[in-house]
């Protein structure tokens, strides 16, 4: 299975998420944009996953501990990329996220995880090879509070992109 550690959002904050991805639709000459119930933040990519490694995930999950925090959306950016931008909301920095982050990180690299060990950048795909003359823009801050991590499974179901968590925790205990 193909995994990745990620918060999900309640219907409000996808709501609005979502107003931001019609927006750069309607100034995008083209791009794959995400649907509604794809839109999360990834804390950690496991890639393609054996069933000791998602047990391994599991634990871990179970042993992360952090308190409730406010999480923002604050601006629209991209990655500049070959054949098409990736378009994202960005989060406000927030440190209690950033040291979810890597709290998650280093327990998920200590039972194994090769993980991408770049900055994080908190922030939920909008779109991927997007082609547009826009430029980023700032936004009336929205979020939420996050009181859950999830365990999701990223496949093709239909030709269509699914995700589905597999295993959550909400602060710090298994639900």
């Amino acid at each position: 299975m193909r995994l990745f550690v990620a918060i999900n959002f309640n219907n409000d904050t996808r709501s609005r998420l979502l107003v931001l991805c019609d927006e750069l639709r309607g100034k995008s000459e083209r791009g794959n944009f995400s649907t509604p119930e794809n839109l999360h933040l990834t804390l950690a990519f496991l890639g393609e996953c054996n069933d000791k490694q998602i047990a391994a995930a599991k634990s871990v999950l179970d042993a992360v501990r952090f308190e409730p925090f406010d999480a923002a959306v604050d601006c629209v950016g991209l990655f500049k990329r070959d054949g098409g931008d990736i378009w994202w909301a960005g989060l406000h920095e927030c440190k209690p996220l950033s040291a979810l982050q890597r709290d998650l990180s280093d327990k998920l690299a200590a039972v194994g995880f090769s993980l991408d060990r770049r900055r994080f950048s908190a922030h939920i795909t909008l779109g991927r090879e997007v082609a547009t003359d826009a430029t980023p823009w700032k936004i009336e801050p929205f979020g939420e509070m996050v009181t859950s991590i999830e365990l999701m499974k990223s496949e093709r179901v239909g030709g269509k992109l699914t995700y589905t968590a597999i295993y959550a925790i909400k602060m710090g205990s298994s639900k």
